[in-house]
């Protein structure tokens, strides 16, 4: 008898719930940057403009002039309009490889679809010709930690004016 009561007390202890270990922050890589980066392009250019947001760290200052009619903690509207009317290229991302990391900053060279889905090139502008401003096709983006601790984009899309 005395058997078979051990065996039940080991097979409920082994029931029991068991500790959880406390949750850890895991590592974010390279990979999970250019995932974060991809979906913050392809959400702009899907108009989720609030949920973009969510991914953007960087400065509102050019979203701002812009739009200065625009309420500056509306960022869901000025991401609208600088996407829609300002000449920002919000596209989707053709290509994005690393360029480097450095602690908790990820560096892209990044290269963008048009609409037709051809490849983005920032030609020349503003009166000058090729040989003064050559045509520009990669563009750097940085993934970063910010004091939160949530990684988010830092720069805006390529301007077009």
């Amino acid at each position: 008898m005395k058997k078979y009561l051990w065996i039940v007390i080991i097979f409920f202890a082994g029931c029991a719930p068991q500790a959880t270990p406390a949750p850890t922050s895991l590592p974010f890589t390279a990979s999970d940057a250019q995932v974060l980066l991809t979906q913050f392009f392809d959400l702009l250019n899907a108009k989720q403009y609030a949920k973009a947001d969510l991914f953007f760290g960087g400065e509102y200052e050019q979203l701002q002039v812009f739009n200065s009619s625009a309420d500056p903690e509306d960022h869901a509207a000025l991401w609208s309009w600088a996407c829609e009317n300002a000449g920002l290229q919000c596209l989707t991302i053709r290509t994005a490889t690393l360029k480097n990391s450095d602690g908790d900053t990820f560096t892209f060279l990044v290269e963008f679809n048009n609409p037709d889905g051809s490849l983005f090139v920032f030609g020349p502008c503003c009166g000058a010709n090729e040989t003064e401003m050559p045509p520009v096709s990669q563009f750097e983006y940085r993934v970063s930690r910010g004091n939160d601790g949530q990684f988010r984009v830092m720069e805006l899309p390529p301007y077009v004016p």
